[in-house]
Formats: structure tokens, sequence, C-alpha cells
């Protein structure tokens, strides 16, 4: 058995908004702390049938780039949905209204990477 462990660290300001956000895995494959403008982490209370989420961005995370952050992590969910469903219809459909997104949000796509 393996464990693999993540570690998130967060400076805020006096008002405890985000300043800096660095990420460090010991799977990543990357040395050392790596820095981040905004993160969503999801997790599933099984007991209680309910998603617990942190989402942070700091301070100087721009408007268009979390609007590009959103469009991405929407998408690539979409290839989750699929992966762990199996539900290539649904997943479509997710694709599909994430296309309608972005040209709502006037933003320009580009593929995530992965």
């Amino acid at each position: 058995m393996k464990t693999s462990e993540i570690n998130i660290k967060v400076v805020t300001d006096i008002n405890h908004l985000p300043e800096l956000i660095t990420w460090q895995a010991t799977d990543s494959g990357m040395e050392g702390e790596n820095e981040t403008k905004a993160m969503m982490l999801a997790f599933w209370d099984s007991a209680q049938q309910n998603t617990l989420k942190i989402d942070l961005w700091t301070k100087d995370m721009m408007v268009e780039e979390m609007k590009l952050f959103f469009y991405q992590t929407m998408l690539s969910m979409s290839a989750t949905l699929e992966r762990a469903t199996g539900d290539a219809s649904s997943a479509a459909d997710l694709r599909e209204f994430c296309k309608h997104l972005a040209q709502k949000m006037e933003i320009e796509t580009t593929p995530p990477k992965s």
C-alpha cells in the first residue's frame, strides 16, 4: 500500500483574503511548492450525501483568468464524469454547455492541459 500527500498553504492579508496559495503533492512529479492563483477542492461526504468544497483565489486573480479557470474546470469535469460513470451522453451535454458558457462569458477557449 502506498500513501500520497497533497499539501496546500494559504497566506492571507489582515482581512483574511488570500494573497498567496501554494501546493505540493508527493506524486506530482514537480519539485517543491507550486504557486497558484485559484483552487477548487471538493470532497464527497457519503454519510451526508453532500459535497464539501473549498474555493479560494488570490486578490490578483483577474476576472478573465477566473472565467477561463471555470470553463477549463467544468470541461475537465465532463471527462471525469464520462470516465467515472460511463455516461457519455451526459458528458457530451456538459461539454456543449461549456461551449455555450464560454461564448456567453466571451472568452477564448483552449483545451485544458491534462
